[in-house]
């Protein structure tokens, strides 16, 4: 990606573990869901510019950056462990990088 524009690395949360970066606002959603419905707080922080851009056009392609308290790591990565799943095995059947 962009290191100029800090696009290459996640964003900061001072004390919070990042948890994932979706790059695709359903994936995002189904797991915001899924943390939401298991009773795990997260913080939702958009990469780069990408809160101006979706606000502008509805839409941003500089990825989702999700954060959560690390006491809640462990319990956040199990339970959307079926969404990183999925998203390998498309990745496997498309020929990309997994």
């Amino acid at each position: 990606m962009d290191n100029l524009f800090g696009l290459d690395h996640p964003a900061s949360a001072d004390g919070l573990a990042h948890l994932a970066t979706f790059t695709e606002p359903v994936s995002l959603a189904i797991a915001e869901e899924m943390l939401s419905d298991n009773g795990i707080p997260y913080l939702k922080k958009e990469r780069g510019c990408g809160g101006v851009v979706r606000i502008l056009t509805g839409y941003q392609s500089f990825g989702t950056d999700l954060f959560v308290r690390p006491e809640d790591e462990e319990r956040a990565n199990d339970v959307l462990a079926p969404l990183f799943e999925e998203a390998d095995n498309e990745a496997a059947e498309e020929g990309g990088e997994v």
